[in-house]
């Protein structure tokens, strides 16, 4: 059974930073491309960024580009979302995700998020 479980989610004031987490059971880990999402009240998940199967590649969206980092530990079953420079608009749940590539849209496994709320 394929488990993704997000942590480190929490409050923080803008401008600040938090560490995401999640840990991945039951897969080849090193196998799977990577990716962050999230969904703020009343709207649609969104694209964050992804990582490939061995970490030498990433992308962003947009919004977070030069804010957030995405690396992961193949060894611990893990991948990591840093994020800086915190924004209010920043405020969603958060989710890991595995999938075939990190340029693919597809993804196959999903955790059940964490909350990230950022205040003003």
């Amino acid at each position: 059974q394929v488990q993704l479980v997000e942590s480190g989610g929490g409050s923080v004031q803008a401008g600040g930073s938090l560490t995401l987490s999640c840990a991945a059971s039951g897969l080849t880990f090193s196998s799977y491309a990577m990716g962050w999402f999230r969904q703020a009240p009343g709207k649609e998940r969104e694209f964050v960024g992804a990582i490939s199967r061995s970490g030498g590649g990433t992308r962003y969206a947009d919004s977070v580009k030069g804010r957030f980092t995405i690396s992961r530990e193949n060894a611990k079953n893990t991948v990591y979302l840093q994020m800086n420079s915190l924004k209010p608009e920043d405020t969603a749940v958060y989710y890991c995700a595995a999938g075939p590539s990190y340029f693919s849209a597809r993804y196959n496994y999903w955790g059940q998020g964490t909350q990230v709320t950022v205040s003003s």
